[in-house]
């Protein structure tokens, strides 16, 4: 009977780590340049769809901070006290990065009905050059940030939909300053405005509730449980799988545990080889806990059971 343990994490992360490192810290500084034009052309041209662009691009600016600190705090090594380190520090900032897009859309629908109900008058071509290049500079700070691991890291992926909301923000802004210049639709700035905040309301939603699952410790949507269980117990002299657990400690570092119980003759060496090796191999499951134990004598906790 026994235990080990597996664990590789490796050059793929450090590379998308310093990746990741730069394009948010890049994203920041143009970002964060422009949100001060930006919060003074909403309030010169009385446009709340600027304005919600506005706010929403210093919510961007905030965000891609905490998104850079909290990669930053991640790379701090494992204490005592913090076994795995500082990692889940980024799904943290990523939760509160979301949390900020489901707020920043609710503020906007509030905004957005009292001016439906009555519609102000707006500075229409201020509101035009202002959010035109709002959009080249969203698009810039999009582009960098693709150029870093979006599509795993759920952190940076946060960050991302900022940006990504911000610029569907300059867009409905652009469509509500042509609408008013041309036809005198002062109505089309809260609509484009309400169409943003359905969008940022979706992103902000799906960034909550995946970064919430993985602080839950819940297993990552890409494992099944059951097909791995399966794939262990196939393995020679395994004769049962349980205490199987698999969560994530951030954004692709899945982790297990289990105890395999094996026939009173299987080899404890080879059975847990053969079992590191299916996960990671077959997985990508490189952080792995396993207790091996003997099929006469059980599993060695108290009251000869497994919690």
């Amino acid at each position: 009977m026994g235990h080990s343990h597996g664990h590789g994490h490796g050059h793929s992360h450090d590379h998308h780590h310093t990746g990741n490192k730069k394009a948010l810290m890049w994203a920041f500084i143009l970002i964060a340049s422009f949100m001060i034009v930006e919060v003074i052309g909403g309030v010169w041209t009385n446009s709340l769809a600027l304005l919600s662009d506005a706010g929403h691009m210093l919510s961007d600016a905030a965000a891609l901070g905490l998104s850079f600190l909290a990669i930053k705090i991640g790379e701090k090594k494992a204490t005592n006290s913090k076994t795995f380190g500082y990692k889940r520090f980024e799904i943290i900032a990523a939760s509160i990065n979301g949390i900020t897009l489901l707020l920043i859309s609710l503020y906007i629908f509030y905004e957005a009905y009292s001016r439906i109900l009555e519609p102000p008058a707006v500075q229409s071509m201020g509101m035009l050059v202002i959010s035109s290049i709002g959009l080249l500079v969203n698009i810039a700070a999009a582009f960098i940030l693709m150029s870093g691991d979006k599509d795993h890291n759920l952190n940076v992926r946060s960050a991302f939909l900022h940006v990504l909301g911000d610029l569907l923000g300059s867009v409905g802004a652009i469509t509500a300053a042509l609408l008013i210049y041309f036809f005198g639709w002062g109505i089309a700035d809260p609509i484009a405005s309400l169409m943003v905040a359905v969008l940022i309301l979706i992103s902000g939603w799906r960034v909550v509730k995946e970064s919430f699952h993985i602080l839950m410790e819940g297993t990552p949507s890409h494992l099944n449980p059951e097909d791995i269980r399966k794939k262990l117990l196939g393995l020679a002299h395994v004769k049962d799988v349980h205490d199987l657990h698999i969560w994530t400690i951030t954004s692709g570092f899945p982790s297990l545990s289990c105890h395999l119980v094996i026939e009173h003759d299987g080899g404890h060496d080879a059975v847990l080889h053969a079992a590191q090796s299916v996960l990671h191999d077959e997985y990508g499951i490189e952080h792995s806990t396993i207790q091996v134990e003997g099929e006469r004598k059980g599993c060695p906790g108290q009251n000869e059971s497994c919690n």
